[in-house]
């Protein structure tokens, strides 16, 4: 329900340990030379990830996962019978989307260049062979949903610039058929066991950020409408989970916002009969279903951590899957029952556990890389009355007395939220003797409806409202030292960074902003289309049409203002913040003189290259030290088999 937040020679890749054991540990110091003089920091960003293997649903030992381990973050093929890995991909700037068929038989991932994510679907056999286009006939595009059928049918969604939003539909033996286009977002939803119901999520309405729901035959012919909107008259969206996993059931899982945040319900597109689900649990939660469709797996996020339920259709009840305190990242049931999930907490690395009691991927226990990533401070929660209610606030000191300075670190999205999950880039400011601070803001994600859908109109400037109330509090609470406070963020948090240099100016002594929107017009108009259509709903219109409320929210319009030291980081191949408006800000900052690093580099929103996200950070670090000047050293990396103790 949210948003949404460089290459190694090909080679079979390093032995993943099969279900239910453990690979060893290597040791740290002999897997990459000098590794026993690397500081902590920098091992958390060079110890192996992995993301949740995900299956084929009719072939549960097939399954792909996503890992770092040869530097670059690439698709895996897992053979679970066998315990068998290999790399699946091997591109420069990474690759991240793969997909299995429903049989197993075939990977597809998206083929992009140097991460613009504008390209097409491509495809290669499970156990390895060349890859071909996965649907010829269609032009590259940005990607939005796709759907496998069991018969060879395929659904893609896509979205250009110029066409708008289109899904295609390809039959086995023949060429892609478009079945729905419009000017607005949308993408494909999922398809029903049977292949022969499709489910759109769409905005027809003109509202980017609440999704109605169609369902469609394979021909394109509507068999089914579900709305919220009303028109565009009530703020209330709708979430394709998933159709049920049954032959003949054409029931479909969908979120609703009804009641205030998100909620499960079922809905059969052949009868229109709706039944509601008795899962009362605040904050906000995703759904899906087990392989035999008698129960739903409920992950609930709530005010930065998140659990697991199980749902049992038959009788209504829940039961409460044990999960260790912190953040779950996503979660599968298997066939026999059990759910997977990956886990972290801000102290402690990730890692994908089993309900079962196994580890099923220990990624800090792959060879490859410098051993097992050393674990962090646990986060402090704090709640600071705001001019829209409490704010909820994470913070991580290091090792000594306050006040120190402080890094506020502000998430993107917007609709999304910071979490007590492992995260390497704070982790590294609390090493070099930083506070850090993550406000999840009006607009974050877990706190319900109206917390998230805060934002309109004065889109940028709600946000800091909360930033300032908690960077206020944490001043007085002797955390923050309130002449060395870095605003900081990537994405819409390094949007805020800009913003928030220019309108409180006097608050802060240094910005750091990563692939930052800076010249909000300008993004506007150069951006992917998605994206414009988010921004005509956040803003009540296009540039041309409410010009006051975009130049109020534009980093552009202050920048005469900024008295602090600025550092940019920018993507040149960027499709969501693209390059051309940051280089106006900047040009307007060089104009004046003013103190200001600009870093260029070769990918789009963001690296999935592990070294470049460690040179990134590095000029951050020093670009901080320059101007105010070195803190005393942080907290020793704490020795992973020993607790670590809570914070007071």
């Amino acid at each position: 329900m949210t948003e949404s937040n460089g290459s190694e020679p090909k080679d079979e890749g390093p032995a993943v340990a099969p279900q239910g054991t453990a690979a060893a540990v290597p040791d740290a110091a002999a897997a990459i030379p000098g590794a026993a003089a690397m500081p902590d920091w920098e091992k958390r960003f060079r110890a192996p990830r992995v993301g949740l293997p995900r299956w084929a649903k009719d072939a549960p030992d097939r399954a792909l996962f996503v890992s770092n381990v040869t530097g670059t973050f690439e698709v895996y093929a897992w053979d679970r019978a066998t315990g068998a890995q290999r790399q699946a991909t091997d591109r420069p700037n990474g690759t991240t989307g793969g997909v299995l068929t429903p049989d197993g038989e075939w990977i597809w991932w998206f083929a992009d260049k140097d991460g613009d994510e504008f390209g097409v679907w491509m495809r290669q056999p499970f156990h390895g062979g060349p890859d071909e286009p996965a649907v010829p006939g269609l032009d590259p595009s940005y990607p939005a949903g796709l759907a496998l059928g069991r018969d060879g049918t395929v659904v893609v969604g896509r979205s250009t610039d110029e066409g708008g939003s289109t899904v295609h539909v390809a039959r086995p033996g023949a060429g892609p058929v478009e079945v729905y286009r419009h000017a607005e977002s949308a993408g494909v939803g999922g398809m029903s066991y049977d292949g022969t119901l499709i489910a759109i999520e769409h905005t027809e309405h003109g509202d980017a950020m609440h999704s109605a729901v169609r369902i469609v035959r394979p021909d394109g012919s509507t068999v089914a409408e579900l709305d919220d909107t009303r028109g565009g008259t009530e703020e209330l969206g709708l979430a394709v989970m998933g159709f049920a996993p049954v032959p003949g059931d054409s029931r479909l899982l969908v979120g609703h916002q009804r009641r205030g945040r998100w909620e499960p319900m079922l809905w059969d597109a052949a009868t229109g009969e709706e039944t509601a689900l008795a899962v009362d649990l605040p904050g906000d939660l995703d759904a899906g279903w087990y392989p035999d469709g008698s129960a739903l797996l409920v992950e609930h996020s709530h005010q930065a951590r998140s659990e697991l339920w199980r749902y049992d259709l038959a009788d209504a009840s829940m039961t409460r899957l044990d999960t260790p305190v912190g953040t779950v990242s996503g979660a599968l049931p298997r066939p026999d029952g059990s759910v997977e999930f990956l886990w972290s907490s801000a102290a402690e690395p990730s890692v994908v556990r089993s309900t079962s009691g196994q580890v099923v991927l220990d990624p800090q226990a792959l060879p490859g890389g410098v051993g097992r990533a050393p674990r962090s401070v646990p986060v402090r929660d704090v709640w600071v009355d705001g001019p829209g209610g409490k704010v909820h606030a994470l913070i991580q000191v290091p090792e000594g007395t306050g006040p120190f300075p402080a890094v506020f670190d502000v998430h993107g999205g917007p609709t999304w939220h910071d979490s007590d999950a492992f995260a390497a880039g704070p982790a590294a400011w609390v090493d070099h003797g930083y506070a850090v601070v993550r406000i999840n803001y009006r607009g974050s994600t877990g706190y319900g409806r109206a917390w998230t859908d805060a934002l309109k109109h004065r889109v940028g400037l709600i946000e800091l409202e909360d930033i300032a109330a908690v960077r206020d509090w944490t001043v007085s609470a002797g955390i923050a030292d309130p002449g060395r406070l870095v605003l900081a963020g990537g994405s819409w948090g390094g949007y805020l960074t800009l913003l928030g240099l220019g309108t409180q100016p006097e608050a802060w002594a240094l910005g750091l902003a990563g692939v930052p929107v800076a010249d909000y017009v300008t993004a506007y108009h150069d951006e992917m289309e998605a994206l414009k259509a988010l921004d005509r709903t956040l803003l009540g219109g296009t540039p041309e049409e409410v010009p006051e409320r975009y130049a109020a929210s534009s980093p552009l319009t202050y920048v005469e203002a900024v008295r602090a030291p600025v550092y940019i980081s920018a993507g040149m191949n960027d499709p969501r913040c693209p390059i051309r408006q940051i280089e106006n800000y900047v040009e307007r900052l060089e104009r004046r003189g003013h103190p200001l690093e600009v870093y260029r580099y070769d990918a789009g929103h963001g690296s999935l290259v592990v070294e470049e996200r460690i040179k990134q950070l590095r000029l951050e670090i020093a670009f901080a030290e320059r101007h105010l000047g070195r803190p005393a050293p942080g907290r020793p990396a704490p020795d992973p088999d020993r607790p670590e103790p809570a914070p007071q």
